[in-house]
């Protein structure tokens, strides 16, 4: 196997600080030698392929933060290599090829990569998206904090003192109830004239707050709930009807997009620019291209989602205009 590196450039060691490394996986020298000049300045180390077999291994020894990924190369294709890097990685996978039609766009995405950019492309362009999915988070780090474990609470135990001082009180004289009727707006909270009647004479009372059962699902706050639909954007968790689902980065974006607008239509462009980071009221460049990996996104979390686009019960797609979550009826 052979796999080189840009001038100048050599493994970061320093674990405690994040790794900028990127994997070049591309047979064409010329494009090989422009795609690492436009991630080094961006700040990355590049290490470099020139077939799939040894640019999956690149990303198996260098655990890059993004891979670029040509599809048309000897040995095995960039589809298939998305899927052994995908199986491995969670690194962000930027497909480079000349196929532009929308069946290429498709199995591109559904092999695994975060984004698609047909050939001849711009290197400002692709400096830009490469940015924009850095500002979204990985998924690993979030499932290591998510799982892990709040620390149990300590319970003090009372001194040999005070308990001494129990055993030589007096018996409590218990006082008659009040017959004033007993108020609360919160009824997780007992009034202080009940505990006051029921604590011994000469003791302070303080109101007891009584805590409600929950359920697992309802001790995490901020889940977007929508007819069995549950997402949370801390976790990045979703669920439907209890279930959880895997999607990808790009899915759970347009997913959690889509939820917290609700009845509100959401353009092919706008979530296009969304995905990059834009805002859409920018001069940015929105492409058919674009557009269609849109589509083929929403195609995807449909599928995940077993919602249909005939009767949808999740997400409904409005003719020429966009999408938007279906009804709460």
């Amino acid at each position: 196997m052979s796999l080189t590196g840009g001038t100048g450039r050599g493994i970061v060691t320093d674990q405690l600080s994040e790794r900028r490394t990127a994997v070049v996986i591309e047979d064409d020298a010329d494009i090989r030698q422009l795609l690492e000049t436009v991630l080094e300045q961006a700040g990355f180390e590049t290490v470099s392929a020139a077939n799939g077999l040894d640019g999956v291994e690149a990303v198996r020894l260098h655990d890059p933060l993004v891979t670029t990924l040509d599809v048309s190369m000897p040995g095995i294709d960039g589809f298939e290599a998305a899927k052994r890097i995908r199986a491995i990685s969670s690194t962000y996978i930027v497909m480079l090829t000349a196929r532009g039609d929308e069946i290429d766009t498709l199995q591109g995405l559904d092999s695994g990569a975060d984004d698609y950019m047909t050939k001849p492309f711009r290197p400002r362009e692709l400096r830009a998206r490469i940015e924009a999915m850095l500002r979204r988070p990985r998924a690993n780090g979030e499932a290591a904090a998510a799982s892990t474990p709040a620390p149990a609470p300590v319970q003090a135990s009372p001194s040999p003192a005070a308990a001494v001082v129990q055993q030589v009180q007096p018996v409590p004289q218990v006082q008659p109830v009040s017959q004033q009727p007993v108020q609360s707006s919160d009824p997780t909270i007992v009034h202080e004239n009940v505990a006051r009647h029921a604590a011994p004479v000469g003791q302070s009372v303080v109101p007891i707050i009584m805590q409600p059962t929950t359920s697992a699902s309802d001790d995490v706050e901020g889940w977007l709930v929508h007819r069995g639909l549950k997402l949370s954007p801390a976790t990045r968790i979703v669920e439907v009807d209890g279930g959880e689902v895997d999607l990808t980065r790009s899915e759970f974006d347009l997913l959690q997009a889509l939820m917290e607008s609700r009845r509100r239509v959401r353009s092919k462009a706008d979530l296009a620019l969304m995905l990059r980071g834009e805002s859409y009221i920018t001069a940015y460049y929105v492409s058919e291209a674009d557009k269609r990996a849109i589509e083929v996104h929403l195609a995807n979390l449909r599928r995940k989602l077993a919602d249909s686009t005939v009767a949808p019960r999740f997400i409904e797609t409005v003719r020429g205009v966009g999408y938007r979550m279906t009804s709460d009826d």
